[in-house]
């Protein structure tokens, strides 16, 4: 790479111009695949053309289709960001790099959240600078999302938002090493849906060789719908839409109209005989899968990668407390959250209360909703891991709280993301409706879970012990650091 205020790169498609910045080399909106287009939208990724002469990549460019998204009183535009920006050549990366860069360094590759219908790389949330200041090239991605990425269509494949990610991979694999990035040290990590999404990945053969790590954040190996559960969506959008059931009447329907059907999916039932819905009605997208990631993990790369997986204490919060249904909540509310969720609904009930015996009803509700959505999933997928992998499993749980939104929000779904990023000066953050609430977070936690996520992409220890099903060991992230042995085993347990 070369020194000047705009660096040049050629990639296999052609040359781009970013913008130095200091120390950090900056390349936006670099096309991974062809734009999807018509067609195209419900096809697999296709190489992109490549284009004469140089390409800018110092403005951001287009994203997927997505309605907008907010969530009660909390402030989470720096998640979500602006909403869509319109376009078609929206299968892009964004690069981040030490400016000096001249090789092999650590690798990583970010898959944004949004429950499958919403985010992207223009997020505030998602800058890779600080990962470039400390010696990673950081790469951050859009995908297909909704309709378009996760709708089951016959005529055309499956999880095509997945199949964005792993084409997103092999152009890491052939232009990272011009930005100073080693193609034998990749670490894919995600965040929520992208979290999800990559244990998808764990689990997909062709990904093989694609990356070396992973980092699961907040997201579920058991979260995936049934084809049964998929097709029960598939025929709520087309009789939202007014059209058949098939790709080729998609195809002919524009972007817009297909985000404005997704708010005609919400609700759709997909409790079937022998599945509950695993995001409880929060999306009507997912990954779509005969079997869970975590119970065929071993058929994918996951079986060789080093996988670091954890969730928040208070995930749940982030559902309720915005919308005020936290404080509101009532044993109806409870019962009724467990009977989603659990065969064994009572038992899940008094599980709960007996490990918490002073728990208002919104905390219960809270705590059941989270491990439905992420905790066991999280817990099934390191548990795979550590039994057929042949590489290090490790654990952690992000308990600082956030005292946002009356000093409910807690260690809430999404509060460790600017902590992973270290952006916890972003103004925007700050507030008594923001993610981070109106206090100073401690001094230095950001640094060190920032440093920690970079420590395990460059040698796959994150520097605690490795997890494994009889001691489950987990790193506690909170002001104090402490590993803590299966922590809340006799809820975790209730799920198995």
């Amino acid at each position: 790479m070369n020194h000047r205020t705009h660096p040049v790169v050629t990639t296999t498609q052609g040359p781009v111009r970013g913008l130095r910045q200091g120390g950090v080399a900056t390349f936006l909106n670099i096309p991974y695949a062809a734009p999807p287009r018509g067609a195209a939208r419900f096809a697999a990724p296709r190489p992109h053309e490549p284009w004469d002469g140089i390409r800018d990549a110092t403005t951001p460019g287009p994203n997927a289709p997505q309605p907008a998204r907010k969530l009660g009183r909390l402030d989470m535009s720096p998640y979500f960001g602006a909403g869509w920006s319109r376009g078609e050549d929206y299968l892009t990366v964004n690069v981040w790099a030490p400016a000096d860069a001249d090789g092999d360094l650590p690798v990583m590759v970010f898959v944004h959240g949004g429950g499958f219908v919403a985010g992207s790389t223009r997020s505030a949330l998602y800058d890779g600078s600080a990962f470039a200041r400390d010696g990673v090239v950081l790469v951050t991605l859009n995908y297909r999302l909704g309709v378009g990425g996760f709708l089951d269509l016959p005529g055309a494949p499956a999880n095509r938002g997945l199949l964005d990610v792993l084409a997103a991979l092999r152009w890491v694999r052939a232009n990272i090493a011009a930005f100073g990035g080693a193609p034998h040290n990749v670490t894919l990590f995600g965040q929520s849906a992208g979290a999800t999404i990559v244990g998808g990945v764990l689990a997909t053969p062709e990904a093989g060789g694609l990356f070396h790590r992973a980092i699961v954040q907040s997201g579920s190996g058991l979260g995936a719908f049934t084809p049964e559960q998929a097709a029960r969506v598939t025929g709520a959008a087309a009789r939202a839409l007014g059209i058949e059931p098939h790709v080729d009447a998609f195809a002919r329907i524009p972007d817009a109209r297909l985000v404005e059907a997704v708010s005609a999916l919400a609700g759709t039932d997909l409790r079937t005989a022998t599945h509950h819905d695993p995001l409880i009605g929060l999306s009507p997208f997912s990954l779509v899968l005969d079997t869970q990631p975590a119970e065929s993990l071993a058929a994918g790369p996951g079986a060789d990668v080093d996988l670091l997986v954890g969730t928040n204490t208070e995930e749940g919060n982030l559902y309720l407390v915005p919308v005020d249904a936290y404080a509101t909540a009532t044993r109806a509310d409870v019962d009724a959250i467990a009977a989603r969720v659990h065969p064994d609904p009572d038992r899940l009930v008094d599980t709960y209360r007996g490990t918490r015996p002073r728990a208002a009803f919104g905390e219960l509700r809270s705590a059941i909703l989270g491990d439905a959505l992420f905790g066991a999933g999280s817990r099934a997928l390191a548990d795979a891991h550590a039994d057929r992998s042949g590489g290090a499993t490790y654990a952690y749980e992000f308990a600082w709280r956030s005292r946002a939104v009356d000093g409910q929000l807690g260690a809430a779904h999404a509060v460790e993301l600017p902590f992973v990023f270290d952006l916890t000066h972003l103004p925007r953050l700050h507030g008594a409706d923001a993610l981070l609430g109106p206090d100073r977070p401690p001094a230095g936690l950001a640094s060190r879970v920032h440093e920690t996520w970079i420590q395990f992409a460059r040698t796959g220890d994150p520097g605690w012990d490795p997890y494994d099903t009889a001691r489950r060991a987990t790193m506690r992230v909170d002001a104090d650091w402490t590993q803590i042995d299966d922590p809340r085993g006799q809820e975790h347990r209730a799920w198995t």
